[in-house]
């Protein structure tokens, strides 16, 4: 423990975010650089408490009191090394986690919580500057080859423990790039694609190989897929978006959250000269209040939206963390995001009746939609008689969440077995119902948090050693059944 005393003497400081008029011109990240001197004291607020309950917090069980022990001492090329033992991209994680450790902190109990996220990036981005992150390629080969299909943070975690234990590894992706959600769901103003890129580097210098534009059970057959590999690893994730069906549902301009967020980091990447579904001069509606929605609001903004509103049908949260949700569980709080802070209104406790539109030849496009209140009763939503209205929007984004991977291809041509939610059912040892396929992540988890990813990712790679190795020295964390 550095500081017997550091969060006593300090309270919780984050760094400071660009000014929005500034940030909201460009796609950068919106943090400014954190002063090392004030993260010294962050680190120093750690308690080195008898039950570090960040562990319980954080899926991928982060040494947390360690590594802020030793930033705080100034020994970082060690804090990356403890980083590194339990998180294969702490630079992901530290970026768009929302720091389930931070909600578990034991100084959270009646203080602010000790700044784990940001302690954490900072490690990572000063290791990757000063070049002590390097390749780690296995010193011996098996001879076995596995094919992980999906390079999300569960297939790419997967992928990099696999290599190094001397697999010869190839990671299949339908898209042009690799990198899953990370690549194209994730806007540059949270994670600029420069620390994607620098992650592959090292995996391809360690061995891993990357196929792209391959959609296995469509390109690649099943049985081209088992004849070639010894093991096939599914963490495809969770695809399909939940679409609401209301009247006017087919009226043009209104998209699931996918199909704009993915055009838009296009843009970014230099495919396009300018996104199909553009938001400049729109009012846009965003159906969900989630971290999807914020993604579109933020993107909406910096492409010059007229207007922006985010709707959520749940009630809006307390300030406080409130009885329901105590600790060290997740609290449900009302949180801002700097999307948030760049413009647009929160609607709460609304439900989207219909979307009104315009005539036109080919259907007509939507150009607004009829909201009324809701509250609710007996354990459903009933709308508030006389507070239906309608707002304009000549754009709307649905970010509902997911509902599943996609069954049609890879997973029908593989026959797995699913359960009441669309997701691949695994076993104790991540083992789908085929022999000889396994499955991480999303695919099988359902929607999720990417440390959760990661942790599948990492624990599913060590099953696949196991089975094909009769032993593995990879680390497991979590099991299927954790939550």
């Amino acid at each position: 423990m550095g500081d017997p005393t550091g969060f006593l003497k300090h309270d919780r400081e984050l760094p400071t975010r660009r000014p929005v008029d500034v940030r909201i011109r460009d796609w950068k990240e919106v943090y400014e650089q954190f002063d090392p001197a004030h993260l010294h004291d962050q680190a120093g607020r750690c308690m080195d408490c008898g039950i570090p309950f960040c562990h319980n917090g954080c899926p991928l069980g982060n040494l947390i009191p360690e590594w802020n022990d030793l930033v705080f001492r100034d020994d970082w090329d060690e804090a990356i090394e403890r980083l590194h033992a339990t998180n294969n991209f702490p630079e992901f994680t530290g970026r768009l986690c929302p720091a389930p450790c931070e909600a578990a902190c034991v100084l959270g109990i009646n203080e602010k919580p000790v700044t784990i996220k940001q302690v954490e990036v900072e490690i990572a981005d000063r290791a990757w500057d000063e070049g002590w992150v390097k390749p780690q390629p296995p010193l011996s080969r098996s001879g076995r080859k596995v094919a992980v299909v999906g390079s999300g943070p569960a297939g790419l975690a997967a992928a990099q423990q696999l290599t190094r234990a001397g697999h010869d590894v190839t990671v299949l992706e339908r898209a042009d790039r690799i990198g899953g959600l990370l690549r194209y769901g994730i806007p540059e103003f949270k994670m600029e694609k420069r620390v994607l890129d620098r992650r592959l580097d090292q995996m391809r210098a360690e061995g891993t190989s990357f196929r792209t534009g391959v959609d296995v059970g469509v390109d690649v057959t099943v049985e081209q897929l088992r004849e070639e590999y010894d093991a096939v690893l599914l963490a495809g994730g969770s695809t399909l978006g939940r679409d609401l069906p209301v009247p006017g549902r087919e009226l043009a301009g209104i998209h699931l959250a996918m199909e704009y967020l993915v055009p838009s980091n296009r843009v970014q990447e230099g495919d396009l000269q300018k996104a199909p579904i553009d938001a400049a001069g729109k009012d846009v509606v965003i159906i969900g209040g989630g971290d999807t929605g914020a993604d579109c609001l933020g993107t909406a903004i910096r492409q010059g939206a007229r207007s922006t509103t985010q709707l959520e049908i749940m009630p809006r949260p307390p300030e406080e963390r409130p009885d329901s949700t105590p600790w060290p569980t997740w609290p449900l709080v009302y949180r801002t995001s700097s999307a948030h802070e760049e413009g647009g209104e929160r609607l709460f406790s609304v439900n989207t009746k219909q979307f009104t539109g315009t005539a036109g030849p080919e259907g007509g496009s939507v150009a607004g939609l009829e909201l009324v209140d809701v509250e609710m009763v007996d354990g459903r939503f009933e709308p508030v008689e006389g507070s239906a209205r309608t707002i304009p929007a000549q754009l709307v984004l649905l970010a509902m969440g997911f509902t599943g991977p996609q069954r049609a291809g890879l997973l029908d041509a593989l026959g797995v077995d699913v359960d009441g939610r669309g997701n691949v059912v695994r076993d104790a040892e991540w083992a789908t119902s085929v022999p000889g396929v396994w499955v991480a992540g999303d695919m099988g988890r359902g929607q999720s948090l990417i440390v959760w990813a990661i942790a599948e990712g990492r624990a599913a790679a060590a099953a696949v050693d196991r089975s094909l190795c009769g032993d593995t020295q990879l680390p497991s964390p979590v099991t299927p059944t954790s939550r």
